[in-house]
């Protein structure tokens, strides 16, 4: 791999605090409110859900390498990969709170997000949109714009 490749490589993992905190808290709800009744066999498979959502997505990585941009949640699933060939633009958005975090559809296309507000809107050649959350937009917005620059 080349010294210009690895230069020109962005790759960031963002912790995904609020989706944590929110799946540790509902736990503590659970139990709180349920008391004993929190040890019933059934709360397992409950207490098993949540912390397979806290695990899927506690991260946010998002990768931009010469010819693609590739992001995924926690240890890996959920991957999605575009071709920046297919990208028409980007451009650093604010998310309203009610949009919330998570793998969702917006009015503004589908959401990649493990917490805040900020995230990066890309849109592609056919239209389409989608936004990735992250805790540096403005670095993310501008690896992509510089890989767009030298794409052939």
């Amino acid at each position: 791999m080349s010294r210009t490749l690895l230069r020109n490589t962005y790759r960031h993992k963002q912790f995904g605090s609020f989706m944590v905190g929110a799946m540790a808290v509902a736990v503590v709800a659970i139990i709180v409110l349920l008391g004993p009744g929190a040890a019933h066999p059934a709360m397992f498979i409950v207490f098993g859900a949540l912390l397979l959502v806290a695990v899927v997505f506690s991260s946010l990585t998002v990768q931009v390498s010469a010819s693609s941009l590739v992001f995924w949640f926690g240890p890996g699933v959920l991957r999605k990969h575009v071709p920046l060939a297919e990208v028409e633009s980007v451009e650093v958005v604010r998310n309203p709170w009610y949009w919330g975090v998570g793998w969702r559809l917006t009015p503004r296309g589908m959401l990649y997000s493990v917490s805040g507000l900020d995230a990066v809107e890309i849109t592609r050649k056919d239209g389409s949109r989608f936004r990735l959350g992250t805790d540096q937009p403005e670095r993310l917005a501008r690896a992509l714009a510089d890989a767009l620059e030298r794409l052939p």
